[in-house]
């Protein structure tokens, strides 16, 4: 599903956010990244659903180079690539079914695009979407009343509206309450595995990512520093992977590791 080779991409300020980055991904699989905040896995998230372009090396998704890619193909290409982002880039002052249909408006022209705004068509759709997330009651609701958890359902619903090949969910957790965090991991992959689409998810939470997802990759100041099952990463791997302070403030590290 996505290859990157020596992928680096620096910024006009001079920080290097990936430096020769090497990665596969296979269609169907599940894949969590974890690390600690700056590491580089937002600007890999925005490399693979081609929102930013690398500096020098090779993106390619489904077998295609992205750098080659223009017009239509790049459209289409994007509409693979589904995004749950970190502060769910709702519009609050629609209803929840404008959002949620706002996945499909990859697909439609100019007009039907303005049009489905204010009119929304394909209710039936919208309606399937927000039951599979666990809240058809919001529909009509006005998003920016929803709670954080709510909305967070609302943005993965949209992406369910547009059926895409691989789902990437950058930090979905990080703005809702702990309580719900294991919930919104959860319902991720029952969706990504019922749809059997790519799953490659972000996560600040350790032990969710060892606990749900049968990759883990670390990363690092914009390199991997280890690419392992969840039952090979070791309690060495974690020490190299975050300072020191933080290391102190996840204890227990070193026994969910070994588990």
């Amino acid at each position: 599903m996505f290859s990157l080779h020596a992928v680096t991409k620096c910024f006009k300020t001079g920080a290097v956010a990936l430096d020769g980055m090497d990665l596969k991904i296979r269609s169907g699989e599940r894949v969590a990244f974890i690390g600690p905040s700056g590491a580089g896995k937002t600007t890999l998230f925005r490399i693979l659903n081609c929102t930013l372009k690398p500096t020098s090396g090779e993106c390619e998704i489904d077998g295609k180079n992205v750098a080659e890619l223009r017009g239509r193909i790049l459209r289409e290409t994007r509409q693979k690539i589904g995004t749950v982002y970190q502060y769910h880039n709702l519009v609050g002052r629609l209803r929840v079914v404008h959002n949620v249909l706002a996945g499909r408006l990859g697909n439609l022209g100019l007009l039907s695009a303005i049009r489905s705004l204010v009119y929304p068509t394909d209710l039936k759709t919208a309606v399937e979407a927000q039951a599979r997330v666990g809240i058809p009651e919001k529909l009509f609701s006005r998003t920016d009343e929803l709670s954080g958890g709510e909305r967070q359902r609302v943005a993965i619903a949209r992406v369910l509206v547009q059926d895409p090949m691989a789902i990437l969910a950058d930090e979905p957790i990080s703005s809702v309450d702990p309580s719900l965090a294991e919930g919104i991991v959860k319902l991720l992959i029952r969706l990504s595995k019922e749809g059997k689409k790519t799953l490659v998810m972000s996560l600040h939470d350790v032990e969710l990512a060892l606990a749900n997802f049968p990759r883990v990759i670390g990363i690092r100041s914009g390199k991997i520093l280890f690419d392992k099952e969840r039952g090979n990463v070791s309690s060495n791997d974690l020490k190299r992977l975050y300072p020191p302070k933080i290391e102190e403030a996840r204890s227990d590290f070193e026994s969910l590791a070994t588990q």
